[in-house]
């Protein structure tokens, strides 16, 4: 299989070439996890996979909470849909929980102080009284525990991992800026299944999670799911294995430059990617899945994205027909949105048209007018 093909074939499992999502709710179905520590950017992330959608339907479904937004899987800020976040959860926590435990011990978090902290967060948000981080702050406080640093922060993050809190609606800021809320997770998750795992119920959800992670992102390797999942490489090969006894012949494997890759079993026509004859210029996060949803592999893209800008540059990235090309970012000036990009060279007359194009989109999707600006 060519490079070419590689990128072809993740541009169409990851929705951002048809067939697309429906909904932005399909769209994080569709790649089961998807990393938003930026709320305004992973907003973008799920709508550019769904033609037609705006900041506000995405804002919308989190409000609902059909898309929960939550530390999951590396552990980071992660979208999950309601549907989802039961088992994933479940699969994730015992890591997650490991992983934390030196910032638990620093931050003074036992078994015993979690429990309470759990008691107590728990019952500020039931009956659909969903608080903010600063409300929660503020109980938490009021009950004996840190109010702020990584007190605060590992509680927070401990009872999202024991599946006590979950996104609630986000409310406005004096600023306007949309603040992230905790809600119970009971109210938020619809029959989110046990909280521990058997031996078999853990081997489905691998294979669960082997066939939604390598049926969106493939062609990719167990490295590959193994960073971007935090589960072992033993764990995604035993996923693999069941998820052939799951749906028999949904994935299939392939040998390129030397590395075995899995990937969907596509019918024909399932990953046709349209016109190619024209140059294609996405706008895509740092932190997305198409960049994020690989490390062995990321190769692919064609740079070291994410990365750490210079001189206070852009740190989102351009891509021209899929291959990393520029950087960019918004700023918000008397109601317009500026997007400054800046490339890696000069832009032929077709890919500019085409990044021209992209940014147009981008203030579709916001509402507002965007305007194109070049940086240095």
């Amino acid at each position: 299989m060519e490079p070419s093909e590689v990128v072809r074939r993740r541009l169409v499992r990851q929705q951002l070439r048809a067939p697309f999502a429906g909904t932005a709710a399909h769209a994080t179905r569709n790649l089961l996890a998807v990393q938003a520590q930026e709320f305004p950017y992973a907003r973008w992330s799920l709508a550019q996979r769904t033609p037609g959608s705006s900041a506000a339907d995405v804002e919308d479904l989190v409000s609902k909470g059909t898309i929960l937004r939550t530390h999951i899987l590396r552990p980071t800020w992660h979208f999950v849909h309601r549907e989802d976040l039961g088992w994933l959860m479940a699969l994730s926590a015992e890591r997650l929980h490991q992983g934390n435990k030196g910032m638990y011990r620093q931050a003074g978090v036992d078994e015993d102080s979690a429990a309470r902290s759990a008691a107590v967060l728990a019952g500020a948000v039931a009956g659909g009284a969903h608080k903010t981080r600063e409300e929660l702050a503020g109980v938490l406080g009021q009950a004996g525990f840190p109010e702020k640093g990584l007190g605060l922060v590992y509680h927070l993050m401990h009872a999202e991992i024991s599946r006590v809190l979950a996104s609630g609606t986000p409310v406005r800021s004096a600023g306007g800026a949309l603040k992230q809320t905790y809600a119970l997770f009971e109210e938020r998750v619809p029959q989110p299944g046990p909280a521990v795992l058997d031996g078999a119920e853990r081997d489905h959800a691998l294979g669960r999670l082997a066939l939604r992670y390598f049926g969106s992102r493939g062609p990719a390797t167990v490295k590959d799911c193994a960073a971007w999942s935090g589960l072992t490489m033993k764990d995604v090969k035993r996923g693999l294995a069941v998820a052939n006894d799951l749906s028999p012949g949904a994935l299939r494997t392939a040998v390129i430059d030397g590395l075995e890759f899995h990937l969907a079993a596509d019918a024909p026509g399932t990953t046709d990617a349209g016109d190619t004859s024209t140059p294609r210029v996405d706008l895509i996060q740092c932190y997305d899945e198409y960049v994020m949803g690989y490390s062995q592999s990321r190769y692919y893209l064609g740079g070291a994205a994410p990365f750490i800008p210079e001189n206070g540059g852009p740190m989102h990235v351009v891509l021209l027909d899929g291959r990393l090309t520029g950087s960019w970012r918004h700023t918000f000036t008397a109601g317009a949105c500026e997007v400054e990009v800046r490339m890696n060279g000069q832009a032929a007359p077709a890919a500019q048209h085409a990044l021209e194009a992209e940014v147009e989109r981008y203030g579709r999707f916001l509402g507002m007018e965007a305007r194109l600006s070049w940086l240095p």
